[in-house]
């Protein structure tokens, strides 16, 4: 193993390590690794989150030398996660359930670092749950707010009937999931929903429910 004697030097300081056929990045400096949802979660910012997702995961693996000075030492893998801000209003379920399973296809191999601020409600609780376990911050101020599905169509009967089952369908889904990513059982989430109305939550209650590990 040794050092390229003729690595161009770059503006964030990248030394190209050789070892036989393969090439490996090593970043003396930290390197931004971010997705942000901020505003409503629709095709657009479901579209720039998913591709942004699966981007930093294709980077997220590298090799470097257990000690950097030493050309004999052997290398090791670093993982680098990814950070997920996000400040959400809710939005559209099916954009939300496309991030959320991309989330899921992710986090075994890359932790996702999920940080709610400002507000987190409705679709945007389950993807501040679906972080990392131990990984899921949210601010001190930051408002978490739950609510049933809500939807509205119009045309023949016999297709409003399609419909609303649909609609029930998407709201069995997101009890069902948010069980699964929190503290909180698919009883008293569907008491929640019965309530019909916007149930709001501080930071402390969205950590003792399960929807956070820590306060920022």
């Amino acid at each position: 193993m040794r050092f390229s004697e003729d690595t161009p030097k770059t503006e964030d300081k990248e030394e190209i390590l050789e070892e036989k056929d393969k090439v490996v990045f090593i970043t003396q400096e930290p390197k931004l690794r971010t997705v942000g949802i901020m505003g409503e979660i629709n095709d657009d910012t479901g579209a720039e989150t998913v591709f942004g997702l699966l981007s930093l995961q294709n980077s997220a693996i590298h090799y470097e030398p257990d000690d950097i000075e030493d050309e004999e030492s052997e290398m090791k893998e670093v993982v680098m996660p990814i950070d997920m801000v996000i400040s959400t209003p809710g939005g559209n379920a099916d954009d939300m359930f496309a991030i959320y399973d991309t989330m899921r296809s992710i986090r075994d191999e890359v932790p996702i670092r999920t940080r709610g601020i400002g507000k987190v409600m409705s679709a945007g609780v389950v993807l501040l749950a679906a972080g990392t376990k131990g990984e899921r911050s949210i601010g001190k101020n930051c408002r978490i707010m739950l609510h049933s599905v809500i939807g509205g169509h119009v045309g023949p009967m016999h297709q409003l009937d399609v419909e609303m089952e649909e609609i029930r369908n998407i709201q069995d889904q997101y009890i069902a999931v948010l069980s699964e990513e929190t503290k909180m059982t698919k009883r008293y989430l569907r008491s929640l929903m019965k309530k019909k109305v916007n149930v709001y939550l501080s930071a402390t209650e969205a950590v003792e429910l399960g929807i956070a590990d820590k306060i920022f």
